[in-house]
């Protein structure tokens, strides 16, 4: 009995442990289940709200975007029409531009046919008109002929042409008017004083205004001081200055040149170098003349000019200036091998050795023109195509005298190229009359 007592008591014990210690932590343990549980029946029932609603939402997406689907379509439908037009029209239109454009450009590869067709007939006509020239000109009669009718034209232009004379320059082309007007009174001083002077002095005062010439154009300080203008009370230093360095090295003739020269008033230094070199010039001229050669003189120095103009090579080396002017002047005495009269021989040593960057031939020819100049004259360069009969050389002077109111030198010129007629260079004046130059001309103006 006791023991059940005991048993019993125990288990008491043990209910009430339970109830005071066990079952608070169980219950608090079970609540927060039961709530979690509540929690997690209303999060679900929120999901399954919200799952309707995302349902709804989703069909509502679909319904719209059908819709939008729909409408896109229709636009893009609509559109395609319209592109569809726009590219008809536009291909259209390129349609009618190729049309016109090969239209044109038929008419265009017809025109240029025509012209081509055109222009060859006219070119075949001028080659045949120039066999049938050539073949003409080929009889002497028929070539003294159109140097004949050329004669005749200028007989007409003589008559046709009111002239007065002109008088020559006395030298000094491309100087301006201050140097002209200086150089015009030093040849007139020069005129005045060669009259007392005989030919071997003359000869003399070339040789010495050659030096002078020279050491100007090495001496470029020199050049300057005795070149630039000065007042007269100046003058007397110059003409000092000239006494101390050319005094003793040049005659008194040539002295008396280089004086007047310095004193007078040149428009560049350069100039003072030309005038010198002129009156060396008319020096030799001047004895020439004297001597009874210058005809020859002339004649001769006109050929050197060809031969030059027609030696580019051997005018280069004659006008090279890098080399010195002894080794040159040999050059040209070795060419002309004797063939020239002593005047001659001067006057193109001495125009060799003061250039100054001029082409020789061109220098040579217009000492040529000087001579012929000095006689009140101008030279008529004529080209022909065969030598000219006496009668006809005679005429053409008779004709260009005329023409420019002076006395005209022809000097004449072969060249087969010209067919026929004539070519006049007188100054810078060309009067061409060449079959040669019309057949060319035809040949210019065929269309093109």
């Amino acid at each position: 009995m006791s023991t059940f007592i005991g048993q019993l008591i125990g288990f008491a014990v043990i209910v009430f442990l339970a109830v005071k210690y066990v079952v608070p932590p169980v219950r608090t343990l079970m609540g927060k289940q039961q709530d979690a549980v509540r929690q997690q029946l209303a999060d679900s029932k929120t999901a399954a709200d919200k799952l309707v609603e995302a349902e709804g939402a989703h069909a509502k997406a679909i319904e719209d975007a059908k819709a939008d689907a729909a409408s896109i379509a229709e636009e893009a439908k609509a559109d395609a029409v319209q592109i569809s037009k726009q590219l008809r029209e536009q291909a259209d239109a390129e349609v009618e531009r190729i049309r016109v454009h090969g239209q044109e450009q038929i008419v265009l590869q017809r025109q240029q046919l025509i012209r081509q067709l055109r222009g060859d007939l006219g070119a075949e006509s001028v080659r045949r008109a120039g066999d049938l020239v050539r073949a003409h000109v080929g009889d002497a009669a028929a070539q003294s002929a159109t140097v004949d009718r050329f004669l005749d034209e200028l007989s007409q232009m003589a008559g046709s042409v009111n002239t007065e004379r002109r008088p020559l320059a006395a030298g000094g082309a491309g100087l301006h008017a201050a140097s002209r007007e200086s150089l015009a009174e030093q040849v007139k001083a020069f005129q005045a004083n060669a009259v007392s002077l005989d030919s071997l002095t003359l000869n003399a005062l070339a040789d010495d205004l050659t030096a002078v010439a020279e050491l100007l154009i090495k001496e470029l300080v020199l050049r300057k001081h005795l070149s630039e203008p000065v007042d007269a009370s100046e003058q007397s230093a110059k003409v000092a200055l000239v006494d101390a360095v050319l005094g003793s090295k040049i005659g008194r003739p040539a002295l008396e040149v280089v004086r007047a020269a310095v004193v007078a008033r040149w428009s560049a230094s350069g100039d003072l170098i030309t005038a010198i070199e002129y009156i060396a010039r008319l020096a030799l001229l001047e004895r020439a003349e004297r001597d009874g050669q210058i005809d020859d003189v002339e004649d001769q120095l006109f050929r050197v000019s060809r031969i030059l103009d027609g030696e580019p090579q051997l005018s280069a080396l004659l006008g090279n200036t890098a080399a010195p002017a002894a080794n040159r002047v040999a050059l040209l005495k070795n060419v002309l091998a004797g063939r020239s009269n002593l005047i001659v021989t001067s006057l193109l040593a001495q125009t060799v050795r003061l250039l100054r960057g001029k082409r020789a031939d061109v220098a040579v020819l217009e000492v040529a023109e000087l001579a012929v100049a000095r006689r009140d004259e101008s030279v008529a360069h004529v080209k022909s195509a065969a030598p000219l009969s006496d009668a006809q050389t005679t005429r053409l002077a008779q004709v260009l005298g005329q023409i420019y109111g002076r006395t005209i030198a022809v000097q004449m010129d072969v060249d087969p190229e010209l067919l026929g007629g004539l070519i006049v260079n007188i100054g810078d004046e060309e009067i061409d009359g060449s079959l040669s130059s019309r057949l060319s001309a035809a040949a210019l103006h065929l269309p093109h």
